[in-house]
Parts: C-alpha cells; sequence; structure tokens
C-alpha cells in the first residue's frame, strides 16, 4: 500500500523522486520551528528580567558560569605547564567566551581527533564549555603530546 509521500508503507522504501518529494515536504514542517520559536523561552526570560528576586538569581548563575570558563581555562594552562609543554599558552587565558582559539594546527586537531577523542573545529576552536575539572587534565595532556 502507497503513502501519500509515496513511500511504500509495507517496507519503508522510496524512489529517489519520492524521497525528494518527502525531503520537500520535512523541510516545510520544519521550517517553522526553527525561524519562529515558541514563545515559552521569550515568556521565562521576561519573568526572570522583571522578578527582582528571579533576576539577581540569574546574575549570580551567569557569573558562576563565567567564572567556571574562566577557571578551566586557567587549570588547562596550568596543565599544559604541568605537562612540560614550553610553548607559550597565554592566549587560552588572555582569550574570552566559550570557546578558545587554541593555536593548534589541522594536522594536530587531526591528531586530538583520532588518538584522544578530543573534537573541535578544524581551525583549532575548542570549547571550553565543554571542559570540566574530570577531563581537563587529560585535555591538557592530549593537546601537549600534539604540539611537542
Amino acid at each position: 500500500r502507497r503513502l501519500s509521500s509515496g513511500i511504500n508503507a509495507e517496507y519503508g522504501g522510496a524512489d529517489a523522486e519520492n524521497a525528494a518529494a518527502l525531503e520537500s515536504q520535512l523541510k516545510i514542517l520544519v521550517r517553522p520551528m526553527y525561524s519562529s520559536p515558541a514563545l515559552n523561552g521569550a515568556r521565562i526570560a521576561g519573568t526572570v528580567l522583571t522578578d527582582e528576586a528571579l533576576y539577581a538569581q540569574w546574575l549570580k548563575d551567569v557569573k558562576g558560569m563565567a567564572d567556571r570558563i574562566i577557571s578551566m581555562r586557567s587549570a588547562l594552562k596550568a596543565g599544559l605547564e604541568r605537562e612540560g609543554s614550553t610553548l607559550n599558552w597565554d592566549h587560552l587565558t588572555n582569550q574570552i567566551g566559550m570557546f578558545c582559539f587554541t593555536g593548534m594546527n589541522p594536522q594536530q586537531v587531526e591528531r586530538l581527533i583520532n588518538d584522544y577523542s578530543v573534537y573541535l573545529t578544524k581551525d583549532g576552536r575548542v570549547s571550553i564549555a565543554g571542559v570540566s575539572s574530570r577531563n581537563v587534565d587529560y585535555l591538557a595532556n592530549a593537546m601537549h603530546n600534539v604540539t611537542k
């Protein structure tokens, strides 16, 4: 039996024409979800930003997150120094934000991915938000090994 999209209901298969039609219909369904997000987030933000106690808690939480990222940057730099790296890693602590440009080249990044399962962009940007006290030493060791 065939469904309206042209996919065979018995085995779920589709020819190229039907697959393209289905993909087009799925894009039509999904697009509004991303371009017009639900109002829930805006309502929550409005509540938090207009309630004095919630706003104070939010500021405290944001500061806590920012401080954690700063401490992970410092811990990563210290870990690299403990590993014996002779490279200058000042840029790790001089940068701000959730992402950090490591200065590693594409070959070093590839080694991090393949040998240590550390994933970052090919240009060497790593998510500091994903670094924790549990994995920072592992990351420092991996970065040292691929940059020495």
